[in-house]
């Protein structure tokens, strides 16, 4: 077995039999680190808290998402629990490296920090991210290298939204809404012939190894993550464009109307996401593929620019004035 891999399972076996009474906070600590919490925080801040942020959040992780899924399926490697599986303690899916929770972590909470700006926001920051990357390898679901690669990973994502917005964003936002909306289509579509390729050259998986029997399952998984990750890019790109220069919505408002705006907006946010999982059909791939793209642009479109309109609609929100045209070419 490979040296590397041999290092992750001694890692994660160590922790497990030095400190098993840490398995359950872990396990807690693992949770906050799912996609689905995030997905849940997220339009949170957008439509209740605080807007830019919630716009910047949401677009730095989906990127990043867009990135971790597509470097997933391009390495193919193993998690601990498929070689040992006494070391599974948290349920987990797809390949392993990078560690998608420590690379949202390390963004996430690192953005915060440079938001925040407080001593104690990135004492807690750095403080989440080592928990975080721990309980990966006690956990069993990830090598010490995933997690060091996914720390790097959340680095860089952070590093490029920060280059963005001090060198590129107020220029971009000054374009027109036309060359606006074609940047946003054109990154997921980017994003899309890369993983394209990426597929061409990496060819079929290997069935020769130890956990060949997950192999099926998990290709089909890597594949549907990936569309899932692009289509939800794609949505909220355009959505963030659109209520940006179509209603400009204000988070100001009273604590009832900023919770009902986050119920009402989360409740329909559920009922589109399961709705339309129960009537799309999971296969052919040939249809199930390109309905599930809809099913998450739709999503996220909702997210970041109907339940906006809605809330103004509603008196839930109030909208900034037109500021006239302007154009930048």
């Amino acid at each position: 077995m490979d040296s590397l891999l041999q290092f992750g399972l001694d890692a994660s076996r160590w922790f497990q039999t030095t400190f098993p009474q840490l398995e359950g906070f872990f396990q807690l600590i693992s949770t906050l680190g799912i996609e689905e919490f995030y997905l849940a925080l997220f339009p949170l801040i957008y439509w209740s808290v605080h807007k830019e942020a919630g716009r910047a959040l949401a677009y730095v992780f989906l990127v990043g998402n867009v990135l971790n899924t597509t470097l997933k399926h391009a390495f193919r490697q193993p998690r601990p629990f498929w070689l040992d599986p006494t070391l599974e303690k948290f349920t987990d899916g797809g390949y392993g490296i990078p560690s998608g929770h420590t690379q949202f972590t390390t963004t996430i909470y690192l953005f915060a920090a440079t938001w925040v700006r407080r001593r104690w926001m990135w004492l807690f920051a750095i403080l989440m991210i080592i928990v975080m990357g721990i309980s990966r390898i006690y956990l069993g679901s990830h090598f010490v290298h995933d997690v060091a690669a996914g720390f790097v990973l959340g680095l860089l994502v952070l590093g490029g939204y920060l280059i963005w917005q001090r060198r590129y964003q107020t220029h971009f936002e000054k374009r027109i809404l036309g060359q606006r909306l074609l940047t946003v289509v054109a990154v997921p579509v980017a994003f899309t012939a890369v993983y394209g390729i990426i597929r061409l050259i990496i060819g079929e998986p290997d069935l020769t190894v130890d956990w060949a029997s997950r192999i099926p399952e998990i290709e089909l998984e890597s594949l549907e993550g990936f569309v899932t990750a692009v289509s939800s890019l794609l949505g909220a790109g355009i959505g963030l464009v659109l209520e940006r220069s179509r209603i400009r919505f204000l988070v100001e408002g009273a604590i009832w109307q900023r919770a009902v705006r986050y119920l009402l907006g989360m409740v329909i946010a559920v009922a589109i996401w399961a709705g339309l999982g129960q009537i799309f059909p999971d296969d052919p791939l040939w249809l199930a593929l390109p309905l599930r793209l809809l099913r998450y642009a739709l999503l996220t479109l909702w997210v970041t620019y109907y339940a906006p309109w809605a809330f103004v609609k509603l008196k839930l929100a109030q909208a900034k004035p037109d500021p006239g045209i302007e154009m930048t070419m």
